[in-house]
């Protein structure tokens, strides 16, 4: 099983030149598709004179979850050589967008892989690739009485706690790392008027 993945911390800028052809390579670390939307829109708006905007992502663990769009150029020309940098690296939850100016001489379709690549390559370079754990959300209800109980399992485990109601009937939400999630639960089965219920993984 896999625990951890490795994404980009920041969001970073690449550049390569050929033959008066501009190529401007942006890398967004993103978490979900209507983000990468929201990117993409505002990129065509900034640079509005462009030729194309192609560009690559992966979502989630384990590179399942990947695009690619060529935006006009020759079919594998573009979105195929950014997703081949995104997938060397073994990037997850990584956006790179590539914004063409034509400079007036055709590449021919060698070149615009080679041009996309080394502006895409760039961009990753110019970042710092960090890796982050995987994690689990859950929801636990309880009653006053077990507070301490259920408060001290969060402490030692260091969970990451947030959105409680700490009432006669208590409840709060957290996350595991997945590589401590059977230990987690394992605690709290043995406490009583305990329950739990997953609302997400990462």
């Amino acid at each position: 099983m896999q625990y951890e993945y490795r994404t980009i911390s920041t969001i970073s800028k690449g550049l390569y030149k050929e033959k008066g052809s501009r190529f401007i390579a942006l890398a967004y670390p993103v978490s979900d598709e209507d983000e990468i939307k929201t990117i993409l829109a505002a990129l065509r708006k900034e640079y509005h004179d462009a030729r194309h905007y192609c560009y690559a992502w992966c979502l989630g663990t384990g590179q399942v979850h990947c695009r690619a769009n060529d935006d006009g150029e020759p079919a594998n020309s573009a979105g195929k050589p950014i997703l081949a940098q995104i997938n060397a690296n073994e990037l997850s939850n990584i956006l790179v967008v590539v914004i063409r100016y034509f400079g007036g001489v055709l590449l021919g379709v060698g070149g615009l892989i080679h041009a996309y690549r080394e502006a895409s390559a760039d961009a990753i370079r110019n970042n710092k690739i960090t890796t982050r754990k995987i994690y689990e959300t859950y929801q636990i209800h309880f009653n006053y009485p077990q507070m301490n109980d259920v408060m001290t399992m969060i402490k030692e485990h260091n969970l990451i706690q947030y959105d409680q109601d700490f009432g006669l009937h208590c409840s709060l939400k957290f996350k595991v790392w997945i590589k401590e999630r059977q230990k987690v639960i394992e605690r709290l089965k043995i406490l009583e008027h305990v329950s739990l219920e997953r609302l997400s993984g990462d």
